[in-house]
């Protein structure tokens, strides 16, 4: 007994190793009746992708954000691991894979697999930048709820996790609807390299999700103006400072999402942040939407990508969609 456990032990703490997956991709062509580059509600609908896979390690895609060049991407998962790859385009500018596919699970502090699912839940990320270049990405986590960093190596996030502390609201919130919204202000923000949280579920007095600003000058509760059916489910900034929030929610069986755009100024410490809502979709059109990311494409177009989460179900699916700004 006393050498199977201490087996256990020792492959518990062995460094994480990332492996391969094969992911293939169709196409979304059509978007709430609207084809390619026609308008839907504030935007523009560019495409988009269904993505399946063989290896059961695939799936659960909470966040997603950039970690280098040539569109490099990184999604974290339910089940606390990194999904690494590259995101592709054709010559029209037009997504149409993910490649390079590699599966790693997150480390604690001492560099050591999570051991629990109670402790894996990653739900938020962004990346931080140093000098231009990704340096490290910054996940937010359900469950045993805290944020923690880890350093970017060749376009892939990993390592032993450097915790960054948090309010003791945030920390005692132990459930799965608790910090699932987590973004880094850009150099055009007012709140430039704070760290914006909102939580899912916990609310204030007057009903609006509460939040938190995690930066060196501008820190604090702020807040977010609830919506009905829907509650927040990720953020991201547009590069003039504006903040996007992508709300989920559920109706008469179905998925609903929505995204909304705060503006900038309206991002500081104290403020109830209110969106314009920029799109609305429910239905066969979307799933269970979680992922948010802007970034520049090949062509050199700012996009706004949009991911769903499949939580490991054969019955729903793993998306990405695409959109521009008018």
């Amino acid at each position: 007994m006393r050498a199977v456990s201490a087996l256990a032990l020792m492959l518990l703490v062995q460094p994480a190793m990332a492996v391969d997956a094969t992911v293939s991709a169709a196409p979304v062509t059509r978007f709430k009746g609207a084809a390619l580059d026609q308008n839907v509600d504030g935007l523009i609908f560019r495409g988009g992708i269904t993505l399946q896979s063989p290896d059961d390690t695939f799936g659960g895609l909470s966040s997603v954000t950039q970690t280098g060049a040539e569109q490099r991407v990184s999604f974290v998962t339910d089940r606390g691991q990194f999904v690494s790859g590259q995101l592709a385009y054709d010559e029209a500018d037009r997504l149409f894979g993910f490649i390079g596919v590699q599966i790693e699970p997150l480390q604690n502090s001492k560099g050591a697999v999570l051991p629990r699912q109670y402790a894996r839940d990653a739900e938020g990320m962004d990346t931080i930048w140093r000098d231009g270049v990704p340096y490290a990405v910054r996940v937010a986590f359900e469950h045993l709820t805290r944020v923690a960093d880890f350093l970017i190596t060749e376009g892939r996030p990993g390592g032993p996790a450097r915790e960054i502390p948090i309010p003791d609201w945030l920390s005692d919130l132990r459930t799965n609807e608790s910090l699932e919204s987590l973004c880094v202000a850009p150099l055009a923000s007012p709140v430039a390299g704070s760290t914006v949280l909102i939580a899912e579920s916990a609310v204030d007095e007057n009903g609006n999700h509460r939040g938190e600003l995690l930066g060196v000058n501008d820190k604090g509760p702020i807040g977010y103006v609830n919506s009905p059916v829907v509650n927040p489910t990720d953020c991201a900034f547009l590069p003039n400072g504006d903040l996007l929030v992508l709300e989920r929610g559920i109706s008469i069986f179905a998925f609903v999402m929505n995204l909304r755009r705060v503006p900038a100024a309206e991002v500081r410490p104290g403020n109830i942040m209110a969106g314009e809502l920029l799109l609305s979709a429910q239905g066969g059109e979307v799933d269970n939407m979680e992922s948010l990311m802007v970034h520049v494409t090949p062509g050199g177009e700012t996009r706004i990508l949009m991911g769903s989460d499949n939580n490991f179900n054969d019955w729903q699916r793993t998306m990405l969609l695409e959109f521009a700004l008018p």
